[in-house]
């Protein structure tokens, strides 16, 4: 069956609000761990995560920074509007580029409370220590968001500086309530690097930097991929068929080290560490595909789209995969490969990269799901009902499982 014709409906399961964690465990690594490995289920906890994992294996973490995308500007008369910052609105624009611009930028956003701001209306957000004023006003709209101009008065920070400064941490909308100062910390992974993402890639949240000792220890090598995580994460797909979801693009970014380390390992089991981490391994083979085939990428488009895995005609091995991209970027002199990534994982998918799976429990109905259920088959019910059934905590702040698919094609 072509993923086109999945019916959303066959991949929910009951959640009650109370099993979804709204606060972290005071210690990250005492969250629960579910271990799944062909057909058998077995519980631990992240403490003890290297010593579920084979010896020589090859980890790839997610290193993307949460940026404090929620904004509260004050009208003048008092009421509040709320201001989500998704991304660029030049859709050519890298993130963190972007980031990097300073006095003003325009960024595309959600708005609550959009009714009640007036087009021409210039709102501001005032912070002391250091001294700033953040303007925006409405440049255009669509049916879901709107363009905004972000204008700041200190122009020697960056539009990064400016969100730290005055934005709130961008909690998931699930947890229904407000982030508090524990959340700057722990919404967070220990690794996190390239600012970038507004929602955190929450299966590296378990790791601490004992753990990764750990790894080290039982000779696990491990690396790390950029993949900025949008607001597109928590959209729940509302068609009665995934043929009428437009699956969210995301920027990606790997370096040539990075690539020649796994294309190294690729006999070794590769395991990612989330779903994000999953889709950028997996998006590094079908764009190697295409260049296989003599197809030309475009880097600054979308490299990979939602349809490419289960429509493009393949036959090369993921060595060959990764050898097009490296012979690629020698070729046009780049160290990085930057660019965005559709890819829907869903029944049907056949993984080329990925061996392991670390994630956190998803949203019932929701493309992560779908993701599960590519990646261990009908399984995944059995998993989340023992998850339910033995106290896990569901979504972001919640325990986690480590999966594993048994019909990798290298």
């Amino acid at each position: 069956m072509h993923p086109r014709d999945l019916h959303i409906s066959d991949y929910t399961y009951e959640l009650p609000d109370e099993r979804i964690a709204k606060y972290p465990l005071a210690e990250r690594d005492a969250s629960k761990l579910l271990v799944y490995n062909d057909g058998a289920i077995t519980e631990d906890t992240y403490s003890n995560i290297a010593a579920r994992i084979p010896a020589g294996t090859f980890m790839v973490f997610n290193q993307t920074k949460v940026v404090n995308a929620r904004l509260l500007f004050t009208k003048p008369s008092g009421g509040v509007i709320e201001v989500f910052c998704l991304a660029p609105a030049d859709i050519y624009a890298d993130i963190q580029t972007a980031m990097l611009q300073k006095g003003k930028v325009q960024w595309e956003c959600l708005v609550g409370g959009a009714g009640k701001w007036k087009h021409g209306t210039v709102l501001q957000l005032s912070h002391h220590a250091p001294d700033l004023i953040l303007s925006a006003k409405i440049v255009s709209r669509t049916a879901t968001s709107f363009v905004l101009e972000l204008e700041w008065d200190d122009k020697s920070l960056t539009f990064a500086e400016v969100l730290h400064y005055v934005g709130k941490v961008p909690l998931p909308p699930y947890l229904h309530r407000s982030a508090d100062v524990s959340d700057e910390e722990r919404y967070q992974t220990l690794f996190a690097k390239e600012e970038g993402s507004v929602a955190a890639p929450t299966a590296g949240l378990h790791f601490t930097n004992e753990v990764l000792q750990k790894l080290t220890q039982r000779d696990i090598d491990t690396a790390f991929v950029t993949l900025h995580v949008g607001a597109g994460t928590f959209k729940p797909v509302k068609s009665a068929t995934m043929a009428e979801h437009e699956m969210h693009a995301e920027w990606i970014e790997v370096d040539v080290d990075f690539i020649l380390k796994l294309k190294a390992h690729l006999n070794d089991g590769v395991v990612a560490v989330g779903t994000t981490s999953l889709r950028t391994l997996e998006s590094l083979y079908w764009i190697g595909s295409k260049l296989v085939r003599g197809e030309t990428i475009d880097l600054h488009g979308i490299a990979v789209s939602q349809w490419d895995p289960y429509e493009q005609p393949t036959t090369c091995t993921a060595a060959d995969a990764l050898q097009a991209v490296l012979t690629y970027l020698d070729t046009n002199w780049l160290a990085k490969l930057i660019t965005r990534t559709q890819i829907l994982i869903a029944p049907g998918y056949t993984f080329r990269v990925v061996k392991g799976l670390v994630t956190n429990f998803h949203q019932p109905k929701s493309t992560l799901l779908l993701l599960v259920s590519a990646f261990i088959g009908d399984d995944w019910r059995r998993v989340y009902e023992y998850a339910m059934e033995h106290n896990f905590r569901f979504l972001s702040y919640g325990d986690g499982s480590l999966l594993w698919n048994t019909g990798l094609n290298i």
